[in-house]
């Protein structure tokens, strides 16, 4: 009988990245929602439900593992391991929020877990060991690998299997190497015993190899055509796979016997029971268990629905292969059976060209997707001479064209994303975000390939890997910035001084820039407004966040730093650990939805901590450190009312950023990110009841923007630029600025409104910020002088030719009028 689906358990919000089913009745998942979920079966249903949810942190949970009974623990204990780099095990008699063990030792991403016949725990890192853990202390530590252990295998309690990034595989005996295996020619990254025969190993080079103990390859298996993530093995025999092309796959003698397609993008894990049937875990956060026993098959309308979701997907034509739709056979070629098991054929119906799979066992032909641009579809689009399936339009700011985004679907969306913010002169801090639109937008045909170089040192795979549901992405607003925690800023935000353009009705396509619907094409300017734009008395804030995400890099970072020799004072004392959860914990009340009351008020002591991490931080690891400063200023700006711990901080985060260091471009990465970072804290600081006090801490702030050469700055980054120096204008509206302080203001808007020749966004932000001032001095009598005057009829003059847009020509004319 073919296997068919048997139970789907939906509980998790993330990836399921491993399981374990050591009987029948019990299956362990882990997943990057931060918990581990033991799943029990309903003793007269064939349906499992959670039984525990294991949370032992707020990191992701990349590994689990299965301790069998013993007297101290009836039902066995559930092992997990993530990126916090500590195993946790859990009775799973009586769970608990804390574990009952807690075993540490590795300093990186523990990504692999077995157990040994006698109860060990072997583990493996991305530290590049793994361990053997015995009565729940270390006893060997393996090391020799040169990159990250991905894989771990026990044979037995003194022999252990490891395969890792390195493309190797050894074989221990203790603590030593006994043999080195080679052959993959990509990182290896599921082991499985084959009992009386040796075991098999899997890698992102697409390959299933099988080995004896002794060093012999045996046999490959070829078919997966992307990444293989996990092996298991049946009771019988034959080995399970699966992999980035969205397959299990069982293999019996040597062959394919059967393909099972997932609705989903990976297929992470897959694990055995005692009874055949199979689990895999997915990209989608659906646990699945599949089974050859009928009795055990869902209902009719369950398998239904499931196969309904396989062909709904979007197939690239190159995982099939490239054929002529006019020489494609139509649906009387299904009548003919197909040679072996996962055999694809394409057909016509109608208008579109479906993909179908032969299916040995049903002795059927299943659909497996509609092909999307296959040649002779008529769909590829131009775009500067060459011919791409896709070419998106994204809306960087508010009022100008917007840019092009050329797609192909055999294209890695890493390396488009990549390719897409490089040619634009766009941070590299917006990747992530450019590769989810793309994966939202083209529904599925991001299926990954094999070859590729680029790799993702949290998934493997050579593309960025969602933690969302694939098939069902985020709303805008979750889109993070992996850099800030920030969701993408919008140029069009309620916020912000800026003309509002229409969206267009399609409402499903998401700019990941601006969140705006666009299909193709700019959008039509709003008519000229006939209110007063300045003036705009609100400020603009950056207070978008990922506070579990920033806290868990910080700690990451934290613990690098400690656990290397050279590097080791440099982490956070016990006070400062302690001040900064006591900020995140504060956060995330305030960032809440609803916003919670949180506990207790953040004071200078939070903001000391702070300012002393800031100094000692080497500049590449600064970043979650200058984030959570933009943050503390945007929701709780009394903690830094002290006029000379403001100051302090100031001249913290102007060092954090190496601000006395060259402009000369290119600037390095991680220096541009925590450039992008200070000013967004700095604007944040600009908002509305901000007490001035004597100004010199506002003295201080514009003295270093001056300093700074324009040209030296990205978009982003002369946006936020422009967006300080409009908050500032709206504080100087109520709290009217020094003389002195309004001049250097003055100063470094002429000196964005002069400098800028093609982002009109921080332009118009400049500008309200110029109409702001001018509407100050003559609320408070304190007009300009004729020489500011000047300049400011100069640039008003002049910008609406440089900027020909509508908003730039309304606000430039409404200034003009104040003078």
């Amino acid at each position: 009988m073919p296997y068919k689906l048997s139970a789907t358990l939906a509980a998790h919000t993330s990836d399921v990245r491993a399981l374990s089913s050591p009987s029948n009745e019990l299956v362990l998942s882990a997943s990057r929602d931060s918990t581990a979920i033991s799943w029990q079966k309903s003793p007269t249903e064939p349906t499992f439900t959670p039984a525990s949810v294991l949370r032992a942190g707020s990191r992701y949970i990349n590994s689990v593992a299965y301790i069998p009974p013993s007297s101290d623990a009836p039902k066995g204990y559930a092992v997990t391991g993530g990126q916090d780099t500590v195993i946790n095990i859990f009775s799973l008699a009586s769970p608990k929020d804390e574990p009952d063990f807690s075993l540490i030792g590795h300093t990186e991403n523990v990504c692999a877990l077995d157990v040994t016949p006698g109860g060990a725990i072997v583990s493996g890192s991305w530290d590049k060991t793994a361990k053997v853990w015995e009565g729940f202390q270390l006893k060997y530590d393996l090391k020799g690998h040169q990159q990250s252990v991905w894989a771990v295998l026990a044979i037995d309690e003194e022999q252990f299997i490891t395969g890792s990034a390195d493309k190797t595989i050894r074989l221990w005996k203790q603590h030593k190497t006994l043999h080195t295996y080679t052959g993959h020619k990509d990182a290896v990254r599921g082991l499985a015993l084959l009992p009386d025969l040796g075991f098999a190993s899997c890698s992102n080079d697409s390959e299933i190899r099988v080995w004896t103990l002794g060093g012999d390859l045996i046999y490959t298996l070829s078919g997966h055509t992307s990444f293989v993530y996990s092996l298991s093995v049946l009771p019988d025999g034959d080995i399970v796979s699966c992999g980035e092309d969205r397959t299990v796959r069982v293999w019996r003698d040597g062959e394919c016997s059967q393909v099972i397609v997932h609705p989903a993008i990976s297929v992470w894990a897959v694990s055995t029971m005692p009874n055949s049937d199979i689990v895999s875990g997915c990209s989608d956060g659906i646990v699945r268990i599949f089974s050859t026993s009928e009795e055990r098959w869902a209902k009719e309308s369950d398998i239904k629905e499931y196969e309904d979701k396989v062909a709904s997907q979007a197939l690239p034509t190159q995982q099939i292969g490239d054929v002529k739709k006019s020489d494609l056979p139509g649906l009387e070629a299904l009548t003919a059976p197909g040679k072996k098991s996962g055999e694809v054929k394409m057909i016509r119906n109608g208008a579109l060209v479906e993909a179908h799979q032969w299916d040995s066992n049903a002795g059927t032909w299943q659909k497996i997707g509609d092909v999307v641009d296959a040649v002779g579809q008529g769909r590829k689009q131009l775009f500067q001479g060459k011919e791409y399936d896709y070419v998106f339009d994204v809306d960087i700011q508010d009022g100008v064209p917007p840019l092009k985004l050329p797609y192909n679907v055999t294209d890695n969306p890493f390396s488009a994303a990549q390719n897409f913010l490089e040619s634009n002169d766009l941070p590299l801090t917006y990747i992530d975000e450019v590769v989810k639109f793309i994966e939202k937008n083209t529904a599925g045909v991001n299926i990954g390939t094999a070859g590729e170089e680029y790799v993702d040192p949290y998934t493997g795979a050579s593309r960025y890997r969602s933690s969302t549901n694939s098939s069902n992405p985020a709303p805008a607003s979750t889109y993070m910035d992996p850099y800030t925690g920030a969701s993408r800023y919008s140029g069009a935000s309620q916020s912000e001084p800026a003309v509002q353009t229409t969206p267009s009705s399609q409402a499903s396509y998401m700019d990941p820039f601006t969140g705006a619907s666009r299909y193709s094409g700019p959008t039509k300017p709003t008519p000229a407004p006939t209110a007063n734009i300045v003036p705009v008395s609100t400020s603009i804030p950056f207070k978008q966040a990922n506070v579990s995400a920033m806290q868990g890099k910080l700690h990451q970072f934290d613990e690098a730093l400690r656990h290397e020799i050279s590097t080791s004072a440099l982490a956070m004392y016990p006070d400062e650990i302690g001040a900064i959860d006591e900020a995140f914990a504060y956060l995330y009340n305030a960032t809440s939805t609803p916003p919670r009351q949180p506990s207790q008020p953040l004071t200078a002591s939070h903001v000391e901590a702070i300012i002393q991490i800031l100094d000692r931080w080497p500049s590449s690891q600064r970043f979650p450190i200058v984030d959570l400063s933009r943050l503390l200023t945007g929701f709780c700006i009394e903690a830094f009312e002290r006029p000379d711990l403001k100051g302090r901080f100031l001249e913290a985060l102007f060092k954090a950023s190496d601000w006395s260091s060259s402009w000369t471009p290119p600037l390095p990465k991680p220096r541009e990110t925590n450039i992008l970072l200070l000013f967004r804290t700095l604007a944040n600081i600009f908002q509305d009841g901000l007490r001035i006090g004597d100004g010199a801490w506002i003295r201080q702030i514009f003295e270093a923007l001056g300093q700074v050469p324009y040209a030296s700055l990205n978009k982003t980054q002369r946006v936020a630029l422009a967006t300080i120096l409009f908050n500032a204008s709206c504080v100087n509206l109520k709290s009217p600025f020094e003389s002195n302080i309004r001049d250097q203001h003055l100063a470094l808007i002429f000196r964005v409104l002069e400098s800028e020749s093609a982002d009109s966004e921080a332009v118009y932000r400049a500008l309200v910020g110029l109409g702001n001032l001018v509407v100050a001095a003559k609320e408070h009598d304190r007009p300009l002088s004729g020489s500011q005057s000047g300049e400011t009829s100069q640039c008003t003059h002049a910008l609406p030719t440089s900027f020909p847009e509508e908003r730039i020509r309304n606000i430039t004319r409404e200034i003009s009028a104040l003078l």
